[in-house]
């Protein structure tokens, strides 16, 4: 009887140790789980139930009164909305999209063996590693219209430049913008995608070689597929950053002239922070949590529903 006893609680130490290694990992990240969801949780739901009331900073530090849907719809039909909403598509999408082409052209230069492509993968990285607003004032500068570095070679290439300069003119603000975030944030693209070129087998590249593959269908039938996993992740990434693009609006148009480059990130400043109207600021944020939301769940159903998890 001892015998069986001593062999049972032998047999249960092991058993003790499977299971606190199987939880242990769950065990060590759960703190961060919780502060993450916590830090994440409380300001959404903060802003949901503000959302309903009317409550402007000016008037009173608490919410005054329910108003239902009314916050909402002030917001709507805001007509600075619907700008900002426009200008955030364009600058989202057109900016996504010229970053990664550009990134993936750079990329596939510093898989060449050229001399001195070390010191350029160095220098690559330093835009991205500069914060946005520092990023901002140095366009600022640069965008200056009596003696800008930028505003000096639009003239040298005969480019047309506003009287009121390149961020003082709608038609040139938000691609002035554009033009600032295109720098910092091509490298980012580039790094990466770089990173994903050097995992493709060198053997498929030789047997490419060896077929006389043309340099097309080097890039777009064999080594593009090999990134296109990393391209899409860091293509939503990249697409949900820049749709929250306040920073370089701030420093450089202030969403202006007017709303022409006005982005709902500036936008959501402007009524919370400056018009202290924090329940219209609270639907604002929810309308933004929806649309992004929507268009990051189409974006993955279209774009990962072929993958093999």
């Amino acid at each position: 009887m001892a015998v069986t006893v001593e062999t049972a609680a032998m047999q249960a130490v092991p058993r003790r140790r499977r299971r606190v290694a199987r939880y242990l990992p769950a065990l060590l990240i759960a703190p961060s789980v919780i502060m993450l969801l916590c830090l994440i949780g409380f300001p959404l739901v903060f802003a949901l139930k503000n959302s309903f009331f009317f409550w402007n900073l000016q008037t009173s530090p608490v919410p005054l009164q329910y108003v239902g849907l009314a916050n909402y719809e002030l917001a709507l039909t805001a007509s600075a909305f619907g700008a900002s909403l426009v200008n955030t598509i364009i600058l989202t999408v057109t900016g996504t999209a010229i970053e990664f082409f550009l990134g993936f052209a750079i990329a596939l230069l510093l898989a060449t063996q050229l001399k001195g492509m070390s010191v350029s993968r160095a220098l690559l990285i330093m835009p991205t590693t500069i914060a946005p607003i520092v990023a901002g004032f140095l366009f600022r500068y640069m965008y200056d219209p009596t003696g800008g570095l930028l505003t000096w070679l639009a003239n040298a290439l005969f480019l047309p430049v506003p009287a009121e300069g390149l961020l003082g003119s709608p038609n040139t603000a938000l691609l002035s913008i554009l033009i600032a975030d295109v720098w910092q944030w091509t490298p980012f693209f580039a790094i990466v995608l770089y990173a994903g070129l050097l995992s493709v087998p060198k053997e498929v590249i030789e047997a490419a070689r060896l077929d006389r593959a043309s340099f097309a269908a080097m890039v777009f039938r064999i080594k593009l597929p090999f990134v296109l996993k990393t391209a899409l992740i860091i293509l939503l990434l990249r697409f949900m950053q820049l749709f929250n693009t306040f920073d370089l609006v701030l420093v450089l148009t202030r969403g202006g002239p007017g709303t022409s480059s006005r982005t709902l990130g500036y936008t959501l400043y402007q009524q919370g922070l400056i018009d202290f109207n924090i329940g219209i600021a609270s639907a604002t944020t929810w309308m933004i949590v929806l649309i992004i939301n929507a268009l990051v769940g189409l974006y993955i159903f279209f774009a990962f529903r072929k993958w093999e998890w």
